[in-house]
């Protein structure tokens, strides 16, 4: 229909009555929105995006957008100006260094439109008035449940708000469990939004429910799998460890609040997190057991949960064990005596015999079927026990192809497409190799009898060819294998240790100090004689290499398997004509694709599928079914829904949705009783006299001066500073910040006072590749005070003592590698240097207050200048500072041939793949050689 009055028709695409009672709430008034998983939150967010894009004349920006949200929310407004026919319509505009510079970005904002810029460019647009809030006309803020008080979207936020008054503000978020830690989290979280009103979705709310259960609802078909005698064993075995080493725990006396540290809660997700950051504010004085403990749980989970049990087939799942034993055991002939608790339970070696009964066993000789009692196990059996899930996963796509052949022609929208539905990649490739191989036919011998097993018909689906061959694979890497085990405990133990123990780098690997060996009787190591190794940690059985041998000789392919094992060349296409091309019919595919969020509503949309298989619970996905078959009442969904009966599979599905409900059930009650914050403008103090009062120095003993001033005081901060939290509370103590390029320096407090930032990290790492001494070196040419600021974390302790060695027989002044030592050094070095020490961002931003008292104010111009050299530009200076920083940790970079490296190469590839000759001609012969080393260095330790 022809647009009315000049304005085109905004065409919406939300076809359900609690979409449209959404849109129309948050459209009319700012508020936060929070909305359950699964229900369509980035459709209503594009919808109301496109009311705005449609007009034209609109300024709008979005907050938070990761880089898939950007490509979602911009096809689906290209999609909305196409079927409005809106002539307005300038669709997403992504904003980010790579692609656009300051000038480009200026020439934008100015002509309007809908943007998603990343956080650190927007607050340095907006505090450089680049972007000048006043003509934005709205804010969208999404994943608000990220935003906490040091944030960098606050900040923004808070700059939007003082100066811009009459803009819309909107924020959005699909996870409700972050709105319900603290005291009184709903309150905090609206405070740093500067928002009133929040809006709750959940599932169970009368409008979310009226609307997916009033039309004709999707069939689901639930299936429960019973899992194998095996895989129950192996589950209560971690279960056992994982119930002992929390036992551990609670009596290790850490002083902390040990109610929640029980065996349901370490089903959840985060529980090692939670524990690692109750932890975190005493780690340096937590024994090593504990911290081994901590580390054991993540561990111990991941085998449960996330990775292994349930998802791996049992060639991939014994395989992974491998690897978590060689990190958590002492290679042969070590001394060290710290083995991870659990692997000496009953229930470790239950997990590892199980795991390896399942995969193969040994095979009797005929003194057994003689009746002697000695059994001679002189050769390996493959065993090689299927998933359950996948028998009947062809189950389900015969029944699947006896429906559509005795159906044929069902009149509706959806085409015949097969969706099967899982965790991630990993399950997919497995999937897809299972039903691609299910029906091929080997020539062995059928061992069925001595099993116990019945033989299976002729027709039945098998995994037998796939599972034969990942086992050899299996054999072919564990010869491999044997050379990166020891380097995988070393890493795990500088993982678990931190910067406590230098001692393993200064040569004394395997070994114990001089001072601290043991003369044995006999000889060293091989005294010990048969039994337990010298540094008393467990030996599992290892199959010998004549019984390997057999096995692999047994599993080679047969001619039947010879043609599937072909490797897959590379086709250029070049010979080929039209004729081989063809698009396959809908009705015949079959599409594995793991759960991806909100981008799983796109496959639903495109695919139409008649049929869904969930290989694995997932509420969210379950609630995107029924918004898409509410949405559309003419297209027939069949949903088959697999888990495992009595499974932590189960349980976790289940305290997932139980623990949203709660969630939203706390976050219904605390906004009944919460109080309205009236405060909203982001200002502190509005009265120009008290403003003055603040500025006013009455501290004249010494020579002092009484100073007043109206102008709020000015700090010039480097640009990438902006990644901590201190420019915003520097911003929030009514400070003026300056974003600039600096080239000297992170924060410059008067024309004499230059401060370098450091978190304890960057300290480390700053005096590893001797950065920190050029740095120094500049600021002392160009300030009078130099400052060096070393910033600890505020959830940490303020010591060093995580960091440094205080164990080591060596003193702190002989040992170059002690941080204490170091910092000794640059003091001796440069004895103007003054350094500053905070526990928190928070106490920094006082410190800054206090140090420009009675100081007057710095020039942006001439801090940006110092350090540049003659004719050159701030704005060449502009490199990207992550590969930056990846550079400095290469052995042979300096700051000297730093600077040519990144003006000749264009990424770290590029380096990488340099020959030593190109090396040597930009950084000199020994950097050259020292850089070419490292990255042609094979893994595999020599």
């Amino acid at each position: 229909m022809p647009p009315e009055h000049g304005k085109a028709p905004v065409k919406l695409s939300l076809p359900l009555e609690y979409q449209q009672d959404l849109f129309q709430e948050i459209r009319s008034e700012d508020e936060l929105v929070l909305l359950a998983r699964g229900l369509g939150l980035l459709r209503v967010i594009t919808n109301l995006l496109h009311s705005y894009d449609a007009v034209g004349n609109n300024l709008i920006v979005v907050v938070g957008a990761d880089e898939r949200e950007n490509g979602w929310i911009g096809e689906a407004l290209a999609e909305h100006a196409a079927v409005s026919r809106s002539p307005m319509a300038r669709g997403l505009s992504q904003v980010n260094t790579d692609m656009m510079s300051v000038g480009t970005r200026e020439k934008m904002y100015s002509q309007g439109g809908i943007f998603s810029i990343t956080s650190r460019i927007l607050v340095v647009d907006l505090l450089s008035r680049l972007l000048n809030p006043e003509t934005v006309t709205g804010m969208i803020v999404l994943h608000a449940e990220r935003i906490v008080a040091t944030s960098i979207e606050a900040f923004i936020i808070r700059i939007y708000r003082q100066l811009n008054k009459t803009g819309f503000l909107k924020a959005f978020s699909d996870n409700p469990e972050p709105f319900t830690t603290g005291f009184a989290p709903l309150a905090t979280m609206m405070r740093n939004l500067f928002l009133r009103k929040p809006s709750l979705w959940p599932r169970f709310h009368i409008t979310v429910a009226k609307s997916l259960e009033g039309h004709k609802k999707a069939e689901v078909i639930e299936l429960e799998v019973p899992m194998t005698a095996s895989m129950r064993d192996i589950q209560n075995a971690i279960l056992e460890c994982v119930e002992v080493s929390i036992g551990e725990l609670r009596k290790a006396g850490t002083g902390l609040e040990l109610d929640d540290w029980t065996l349901d809660s370490a089903l959840h997700r985060s529980f090692d997190m939670i524990i690692r950051r109750q932890l975190d504010p005493i780690w340096h004085r937590v024994s090593y057991r504990t911290r081994q403990i901590v580390n054991d749980l993540t561990v111990l989970r991941s085998i449960l949960q996330w990775v292994a049990l349930l998802t791996y087939d049992a060639v991939a799942f014994n395989k992974y064990l491998d690897t978590i034993l060689a990190a958590h055991q002492p290679p042969p002939g070590s001394t060290r005596q710290n083995q991870s608790p659990w692997l000496f339970l009953d229930a470790a070696n239950t997990i590892f015999q199980t795991a390896k009964r399942r995969v193969y066993t040994g095979k009797t000789d005929d003194s057994e079927v003689l009746g002697t009692s000695r059994v001679l196990l002189d050769s390996l059996r493959p065993v090689l026990e299927e998933q359950p899930k996948w028998s009947l996963l062809s189950e389900i796509l015969e029944e699947i192809e006896r429906d559509v052949y005795f159906n044929p022609t069902i009149r509706d929208d959806s085409n015949g497409t097969i969706l099967i539905m899982c965790s991630d990649q990993g399950t997919c490739r497995q999937l897809r190799e299972y039903l691609q191989t299910m029906h091929v036919r080997l020539e062995v011998v059928q061992e069925g009898k001595e099993d116990g097993r019945e033989e299976q018909s002729e027709n039945s689906p098998m995994a037998t060819f796939m599972m034969r061959r990942k086992l050899r694979n299996y054999l072919n890497w564990k010869k491999d294998f044997a050379r990166v085990s020891a380097s995988l405990f070393n890493e795990n133990q500088k993982a678990l240790e931190g910067f406590t123990d230098q001692r393993d780098t200064k040569g004394y690997k395997g070994k114990a100090p001089p001072n601290k060996r043991r003369r044995v009787r006999g000889g060293s190591a091989a005294a010990a004689g048969a039994g337990r190794p010298v540094n008393g940690s467990l030996q599992f059985a290892e199959e010998k290499a004549s019984q390997v041998a057999s096995l692999m000789a047994e599993l080679q392919p047969a001619d039947t398997d010879a043609p599937q094992n072909e490797e897959i060349i590379l086709d250029l296409l070049e010979n080929t004509e039209e004729d081989l091309f063809e698009l396959y019919e809908m009705s015949d595919l079959v599409v594995i694709h793991p759960y991806d969020g909100d981008m799983d509503e796109h496959i639903l949309e495109e695919l139409r599928p008649r049929y869904i298989v969930m290989y694995e619970p997932d509420a969210a996905f379950i609630r995107r079914v029924e918004v898409y078959r509410s949405s559309h009442s003419d297209r027939s969904v069949r949903v088959y829904f697999m888990y495992y009966g009595g499974s932590v599979e189960e349980q976790r599905y289940l305290s997932a949705v139980r623990r949203e409900k709660d969630a939203f059930t706390r976050l219904i009650k605390e906004r009944g009783n919460m109080a309205v914050t009236l405060t909203l403008d982001g200002k502190g103090l509005d009265d120009p006299q008290e403003q003055f009062l603040r500025t006013v120095n009455t501290r004249i003993a010494g020579g002092g001066r009484l100073a007043a001033t109206a102008e709020p005081p000015r700090v010039v901060v480097d640009v990438r500073e902006f990644r901590s939290s201190l420019p915003s509370l520097l911003h929030g103590r009514s400070m003026v910040v300056v974003p600039c390029m600096l080239t000297v320096g992170d924060y410059v407090l008067s024309p004499n006072i230059c401060i370098e930032r450091k978190s304890v990290k960057d300290l480390i790492s700053s005096f590893k590749n001797g950065r920190l001494f050029n740095q120094t070196e500049t600021m002392l040419q160009h300030y009078k005070n130099p400052m060096l600021l070393i910033e600890f974390d505020q959830n940490k302790s303020f010591t060093l003592d995580p960091f440094a060695d205080h164990t080591s027989t060596l003193t702190s002044a002989a040992n170059p590698s002690d941080l204490q030592s170091r910092l000794v050094l640059l003091t001796l070095a440069f004895p103007r240097l003054k350094v500053i020490w905070s526990s928190s961002p928070y106490q920094t931003a006082e410190i800054f207050e206090e140090l420009k008292k009675n100081q007057d104010e710095p020039d942006p111009i001439k801090a940006v200048q110092i350090g540049l050299n003659a004719g050159e530009d701030s704005n060449d200076q502009s490199f990207n500072q992550t590969p930056q920083d990846m550079l400095r940790a290469v052995p042979g970079i300096s700051a000297k041939n730093m600077a040519r490296i990144t003006l000749e190469v264009g990424n770290i590839q590029d380096v990488s793949n340099l020959e030593e000759e190109d090396l040597d001609v930009m950084v000199g012969k020994e950097a050259g050689r020292q850089i070419y080393r490292f990255f042609n260095r094979s893994v595999f330790e020599e």
